[in-house]
């Protein structure tokens, strides 16, 4: 029989399958799961396991930016617009999120 701590989890977290490979998803903060004003601006980490992830990654995610803060001149095409992986994990649950690796380079 599993625990009830198991089963309902008191803080949010993800597992995640990107580019077949995996990789977790979660915050400290217990309000992102009963309160909708914490998705403000929120803190997640992220871990991989993998070698590219040479330390512990902390991303912010600001789910109240404007479209229109970003550089309209660049063609959204180009490399400079695309996004990681795990940035678009991100915005499947928080669409038009802005997400800060904090200094860390992403690489996933």
């Amino acid at each position: 029989q599993v625990c009830p701590g198991l089963r309902t989890p008191q803080v949010p977290i993800w597992l995640c399958s990107l580019c077949g490979r995996h990789g977790v998803l979660f915050s400290t903060d217990s309000l992102l799961l009963t309160c909708w004003r914490a998705e403000r601006v929120f803190h997640l980490h992220f871990y991989s396991g993998q070698q590219e992830q040479t330390k512990p990654t902390q991303l912010t995610i600001d789910t109240h930016s404007h479209h229109w803060e970003e550089d309209l001149r660049e063609d959204p095409s180009s490399p400079g617009k695309r996004h990681p992986p795990v940035e678009m994990v991100i915005r499947t649950k928080w669409a038009g999120a802005t997400v800060s690796w904090n200094g860390t380079d992403p690489f996933f």
